[in-house]
């Protein structure tokens, strides 16, 4: 049994945000009720800080910008509604660069000098896998909004914790199936040689080849690059599909190269949205692209039978109804990624109030009640959709989106179920000591 205050949680039956809270006398949803608790009523005006290690400059820097906007705007109305028991939440931002040795260095300067109750945001892989062991060292919570196995794979420390966005693992078993049955069998993955695309070019192959399907050829590409003809002989002609998932300043050099190699003949194309997050799809050259097929964690575009809540997200974060900023249609969003930094917020915030979290004394049961989390429901924290956590490896379990382009836009054809992605741990990080 682990104790949080006054309630105790068997770990092997796990609890429900809800129920953590109700436990401890806070019905679920209700500190999202304006005028919920007033910092006076506190016992401690002193904010709650939380650093945001934020891609502002490097290969991520589209994905940054709006990492940082949704943190902007999701700290704001938690804020308004009282902030976390009673205490106003403080956002401080380090730019990391998307460098995985100046992101250890952002650790230390936000344990160190800016002194916060934990460090948040990390998307690229590289740069969590490069991070992480500083904060295990100094023992700071590091929830991350990353997709890479990494966490899960329990290579990373008990304080690394994933729970607002699901990982590539999950993401490619939920899409192989649908892949297999409807584009083809056959199947060249064109992946950035790094920890993200190693994580699609180890664990798609099994989960094709689950549905009989095979990867007929790997195509690793540095990120680096900025011209990729050279790399696409290497795509055998019996493909039936080319899966792409590639990231960084040049992906739409890669997309628009593509296809100028292979015109309107070619083979069906499946692409993580990765591939053009932050780009226009009606960008010249990328006409070839209609009729693909897209992974998104959230649709870019609202979609016709989109809940009021996902709505009311969309609205507060500032995209309009083709996901580009409501003050600039050229800004197009993040839309597949970003929802992550809005779910992880609360995420911290339920399990802050959980252990009644007072300071740096509280970040181990912080991190435990995390753990215990098991159910959550899709609504205004959630809205991206339910998910399940599973505390062993720190991860969380949701379900997937298929998107076609059709006339220039997005169009979610196939929704995954949570079951979908499931797959067995082979870690435990409870087992690990703080």
């Amino acid at each position: 049994m682990t104790e949080f205050g006054n309630v105790q949680i068997a770990s092997k039956r796990g609890i429900t945000r809800r129920a953590a809270l109700q436990g401890l006398g806070v019905v679920a949803g209700a500190a999202a009720a304006p005028g919920f608790v007033r910092y006076a009523q506190a016992q401690s005006s002193e904010p709650i800080r939380i650093g945001f290690q934020c891609h502002r400059t490097g290969i991520g820097a589209a994905y940054g910008r709006w990492y940082e906007r949704v943190t902007s705007a999701t700290a704001k109305l938690i804020n308004e509604a009282g902030g976390i028991n009673g205490r106003p939440l403080e956002i401080i931002i380090e730019d990391d660069g998307t460098d995985p040795a100046r992101g250890a260095e952002v650790v230390q300067k936000f344990a160190n000098q800016h002194r916060v109750d934990l460090i948040y945001g990390t998307l690229f892989s590289h740069v969590v896998v490069g991070s992480a062991p500083a904060a295990g060292e100094l023992k700071i919570p590091y929830y991350v909004v990353s997709e890479g196995y990494h966490v899960a794979s329990g290579k990373m420390n008990r304080y690394c914790v994933q729970p607002g966005i699901t990982d590539v693992k999950a993401q490619v078993r939920s899409v192989a199936p649908w892949i297999a049955q409807n584009l083809g069998k056959k199947v060249t993955l064109v992946f950035p040689d790094y920890a993200f695309g190693h994580d699609h070019r180890d664990f798609f192959g099994p989960a094709l080849q689950a549905q009989g399907g095979e990867v007929v050829a790997l195509v690793p590409i540095p990120p680096t690059e900025t011209s990729f003809t050279r790399y696409l002989p290497q795509i055998p002609r019996d493909t039936d599909v080319i899966y792409h998932v590639m990231v960084g300043p040049a992906v739409l050099t890669f997309v628009k190269e593509l296809g100028e190699f292979f015109g309107s003949g070619g083979p069906q194309l499946f692409g993580f949205i990765d591939s053009l997050e932050a780009v226009d799809i009606n960008s010249p050259g990328l006409e070839f692209l209609e009729g693909s097929h897209f992974w998104e964690g959230m649709s870019r575009y609202a979609q016709p039978n989109m809940p009021e809540y996902e709505a009311v997200y969309r609205r507060t974060v500032g995209i309009d109804e083709n996901g580009a900023s409501v003050n600039d249609p050229n800004d197009v969003s993040t839309a597949a990624h970003m929802f992550g930094c809005w779910e992880t917020l609360y995420v911290i915030k339920a399990a802050m109030e959980a252990v009644d979290y007072r300071g740096p004394q509280d970040r181990a049961k912080m991190i435990e009640a995390t753990e215990a989390m098991t159910e959550i429901d899709a609504g205004p924290e959630h809205p991206q959709g339910r998910k399940t956590f599973n505390g062993k490896i720190h991860q969380v379990f949701g379900e997937q989106n298929i998107s076609q382009v059709k006339d220039g836009k997005l169009q979610v054809v196939h929704r995954t179920s949570l079951e979908d992605g499931l797959y067995e741990p082979e870690a435990d990080y409870t087992t690990m000591p703080f």
